[in-house]
Formats: structure tokens, sequence, C-alpha cells
């Protein structure tokens, strides 16, 4: 009897908006029609220029403003079942936050917790080890009594990412999470997101630090006031694809291979920046763009 092929089974769709336009009471439309699918257990990188209507789509996902037109849905439910849950958690920028207001590291994490509290917000014996656990997952556990303030930028960027941890949120939302950050920072945060993957979490990562993305997202978004395209960041993420993305914005460099070493190697070294780290490739093939209308599940 022949041996029977494997089936495989589709991974559940972690994140969808699908024709999603949120128009400000100023009548500014900062998203138009925007579609794009995300599956569980992946991390996405969402680039764009400042105003490419990045910060909206988070604003919509976390339900801080209203949809006009179209929907989101949230590990197979709405946004507002999804906030009731618990399922989403938001990593903010630096620039977003007041640090000179006094508060404790572990009391930051503990506002994860917020959602699993009753009324009055007293933390149980379960909410104090979440938070515990999370502090040490990112390496801060010794931080737990210091004030949020006294700490660097890449140390304030771990313990956010605790509050995201105890909060045991399903979908992550990072904004710039590399913006300020060291090296060493930048890898432990990558490596983490890698785990957070693998227990099959949804990232969206808000980043202009187009060097990193090829390293650690499995798919791309690209955004200019709505969804350009979608789809595996090998088959985004591509010269002509950011090109459409940033406009005039992004410089390129193309660097012949006598240019940089003295021997047979003549593939071209090319360079794309919008002034945070840089993308460099070697003599990429053409790929194309995956349209909302067509977009890749996989």
């Amino acid at each position: 009897m022949p041996e029977a092929a494997a089936i495989e089974t589709p991974v559940p769709i972690g994140l969808r908006a699908r024709g999603v336009t949120v128009t400000y009471r100023n009548g500014l439309t900062a998203l138009n029609d925007a579609s794009f699918e995300i599956p569980q257990g992946s991390i996405t990188a969402l680039v764009g220029v400042n105003g490419a209507g990045k910060s909206t789509l988070f604003k919509a996902i976390m339900g801080f403003v209203p949809v006009a037109k179209g929907e989101i849905e949230v590990m197979g439910g709405t946004v507002a079942a999804a906030l009731k849950a618990n399922k989403i958690a938001y990593v903010p920028q630096n620039e977003e936050v007041d640090w000179s207001f006094p508060v404790l590291v572990e009391d930051v994490v503990m506002m994860g917790r917020y959602g699993h509290m009753g009324l009055l917000r007293i933390p149980s014996a379960k909410d104090r080890q979440a938070v515990q656990e999370a502090l040490a997952r990112v390496g801060m556990a010794e931080f737990r009594t210091r004030q949020i303030g006294e700490l660097s930028g890449g140390q304030r960027k771990r313990v956010f990412l605790a509050r995201a941890l105890a909060q045991n949120g399903q979908v992550i939302l990072l904004d710039e999470p590399f913006t300020g950050v060291d090296v060493q920072t930048e890898e432990a945060i990558i490596a983490l997101l890698r785990d957070l993957r693998d227990e099959g979490r949804v990232m969206l990562v808000s980043t202009h630090n187009l060097g990193s993305v090829p390293e650690f997202c499995d798919r791309t978004i690209l955004m200019k006031g709505t969804v350009l395209g979608y789809g595996p960041t090998e088959t985004t993420f591509t010269q002509a694809n950011l090109e459409r993305a940033f406009g005039g914005v992004l410089r390129h460099f193309v660097l012949e291979g006598a240019d940089l070493h003295d021997d047979d190697d003549a593939r071209k070294v090319m360079i794309f920046t919008d002034d945070e780290r840089p993308l460099v490739t070697y003599d990429e093939k053409t790929r194309t763009l995956t349209s909302p209308d067509e977009g890749d599940t996989r």
C-alpha cells in the first residue's frame, strides 16, 4: 500500500485587516482601505515613512480610534473581544513615556496584569509571580525596585517588553523597539521575539531599522497611507518595493566589487537607508510585491 501523503494544516490567522479606513475628526483620512493577514506564530515588520499610517494602524488595533470602514480581526475575534481578554499588548516608543514620573520597574510591569485583576486592582500571588517571571525573562529581575527613569533606553525597552509578557498578550505591537538601544540589547530583543513566535504569538514591529528586518522578520507589510503590499520578507522586502514605499526618502548606494576588495568577486553591494540602520544586500534578484488583493497567507 502506498504511503499516505502528509497533509499540511493551514496556520490560523492571528491578525487580519479587511479594507480598514480610519478618518480623524478633522477630516484627515490617515489610513485608507488597508488589508493584510498575519499568521499566528510569526514576526511581521511594519515599514513605511513617517506619516504612512503605521501609528494609526496600531491605534485601530488597540481600539483607540474608530474604524470608519472595514474590520480588524484579532485571534479569530473582534478587537473589543481581544481587548477584553487581554490578548493585545503594546510596547511603546521611548518618546511616548514620561520618564520623570516616579514609578518602580516592578510597578510598570504589574500594569500588564491590571486586566487580570479585580476592580480594586489588588495583585494576587499569581500576578506577582507573573511579574517576577517576566522580568527574569528579559534579564531585568535585579532592577525591579529601581525607578524606571534611572534606566538606560535599552533597559526601559526591556521593562515594557516584560509588561507585555506579564499581560500574556497573544498579539504584541512594538513601536520602534530598536531606537536608542545598543547592539547587545537589540540582539536580546530579537532572541526574545523569536521565542515568542515559537510559542505561537503574533508580533507586529513598526521599524525604520531596515537592516534588521531580513534578520528576524518572517513577513513584511509596506505602508504609504494604505497597505501597498504584504507577504514573506524574502519576496516583499526588496529594492523596488522599498522605493515604492519610501518614495524619494530612501537613499540607494551601489558599490562595485572592485571598489571594495582586490579579488575576483565582482558582486555589487547595494545599500538602502533612511538614516537609521541600513539594509545591505549583494546582487539580489528582482522580486515582486504581493498586493493586498492577492495576499499570501502562508
